[in-house]
């Protein structure tokens, strides 16, 4: 079955098609605070999506922008002490979102290019669209004149006609028409804008942001115009997948695709695929609103494997809710994926695993997870259905243990069941099912058997309010326990 992908463009359920290798571009983040969840849900189903398609063979050319120039950026000068220009600012955050990307185990992308370091590409683009009557100077701004471009409106599928004015409010006066807009703009960041933006008190002295020379006087990339020099420096005129997220579609990709072919004569992405917005409170997650989590906050308390596992919760197309209730299925998802391979290894490194026993339910179950997962996956990347596989396959793993008891394990269908965590779970859910070294283990093994000794001993002497402490404390440095009929347990998490 070939994967089947929802195309915004298309409007429509699409079979993926590419040539040779795949070109992914990831629309990145403005760098003007730190990234939060919302943020990170397309981080996370771009990266699922570049693991499978490595899965299935292809090599992916993974470039995502990131756009350093803008005046949220701006408006933070001053903010603190260091941050005295815009890329002081810029450069803050940049680190920010590279530690969350880090953070959340994603695979690195081929290439970050930032607008700063691309401003004569954005400039020799703005220089071909004049030439070829696609965009005009006004007052030493350039202006794309979406008139000119016909099929201005397919991504979004709206009318030309019922477009509004696109732009600031003092940009009105220097263009042809309402819905045009910028390519480049003259000077710097406007004062109003600044303040607009701004968490603090500029002051007398607002800041206006970096300027570059251009053929028509000192200035700034338009918003817009960015994505389109730096995907085509990297990935050439037509890319395989644009991704972004839904809130995207207009005007930044409608205004993507119409400068980018107006430019090359070429279609700009083969596929163009959106992902939902994540809610928090009933509203979009956004830092202007102030319903978010930091994703360092998030990776704190939850850690790397729960964010994922409620990621992989919903459909990339659809909305998310994070909520309690979603967060707590994701807690127990990951639960039930991870005691489960932590047995099934313990099975499978012990004596009792034996080259001769065979359990033909377990080999089997093995196998239908796998195909499940693939049928999931193919099905415009159904997580919520491929992590359902796993699941299912834990039910098989833990009934063969459970049934054999001191008997010979399956060695065979216990290593292949590990084997698709890791490469299912592992290699494309990007979920962490690594335990430390042997030596660490063992040390932080002993340990533990030395504090489960005294919380013994204090439940014994009937305080058991200090046993719950002890137990808290393994908690909270990843050790969970629990208590049964012959005593104590323990694993890592």
């Amino acid at each position: 079955m070939s994967l089947v992908v929802t195309d915004t463009l298309e409007d429509e359920r699409v079979e993926f098609t590419a040539d040779g290798d795949v070109t992914l571009y990831v629309c990145g983040l403005t760098v003007s605070d730190d990234p939060h969840l919302g943020h990170a849900r397309l981080w996370f189903h771009a990266d699922v999506l570049h693991r499978w398609l490595e899965h299935e063979g292809y090599d992916v050319r993974h470039v995502e922008n990131v756009t350093d120039v803008n005046e949220k950026i701006t408006a933070r000068v001053g903010e603190r002490d260091d941050w005295a220009a815009e890329r002081d600012v810029a450069e803050t955050f940049t680190a920010s979102v590279f530690d969350a990307m880090r953070g959340l185990n994603l695979k690195r992308a081929e290439v970050y290019p930032r607008v700063t370091e691309h401003v004569p590409e954005i400039v020799g683009l703005v220089e071909t669209l004049i030439e070829r009557g696609y965009a005009y100077e006004s007052n030493g701004s350039v202006y794309f004149d979406v008139t000119r471009f016909e099929e201005y409106g397919k991504l979004s599928n709206q009318n030309l006609d019922a477009l509004e004015a696109q732009g600031e409010p003092d940009e009105r006066s220097e263009k042809r028409n309402p819905a045009d807009f910028a390519l480049w703009k003259a000077d710097g960041v406007s004062e109003t804008a600044a303040r607009e933006h701004a968490k603090h008190d500029h002051g007398a002295e607002t800041p206006d942001g970096e300027t570059w020379e251009s053929p028509w006087g000192e200035g700034r990339p338009g918003w817009h115009v960015e994505c389109s020099a730096m995907s085509t420096t990297h990935l050439g005129d037509t890319l395989d997948i644009h991704m972004g997220g839904r809130d995207l579609v207009f005007p930044h990709h409608e205004n993507e695709i119409a400068q980018s072919e107006a430019a090359t004569g070429e279609a700009f992405a083969r596929h163009w695929l959106h992902v939902g917005l994540l809610e928090m409170d009933g509203e979009k997650m956004s830092s202007s609103i102030g319903n978010f989590w930091t994703v360092p906050d998030a990776l704190e308390e939850l850690g790397v494997n729960v964010v994922r596992t409620f990621y992989a919760g919903a459909a990339y197309r659809s909305e998310q809710a994070l909520t309690e209730e979603t967060i707590a299925e994701a807690e127990e998802r990951w639960e039930r994926l991870s005691r489960t391979y932590d047995r099934a290894v313990g099975a499978l490194d012990s004596t009792d695993a034996r080259a001769k026993a065979a359990d033909d339910d377990l080999r089997a179950a093995v196998e239908t997870a796998r195909d499940d997962f693939a049928a999931a996956m193919n099905d415009d990347l159904n997580l919520r259905e491929a992590t359902a596989a796993l699941l299912d396959l834990t039910d098989a793993v833990n009934r063969h243990i459970d049934a054999n008891g001191d008997a010979a394990y399956d060695y065979r269908g216990l290593r292949e069941a590990v084997e698709a965590f890791d490469g299912l779970g592992g290699d494309v859910l990007g979920l962490q099912f690594e335990s430390p070294s042997d030596g660490d283990v063992d040390l932080a093994g002993e340990l533990v058997e030395l504090v489960l000794d005294v919380r013994e001993a204090e439940r014994e002497a009937g305080n058991y309010e200090r046993a719950d402490e002890l137990r808290d404390a393994l908690r909270e440095v990843g050790v969970e326990i629990e208590d049964g009929p012959d005593g104590a347990t323990y694993r890592f998490e």
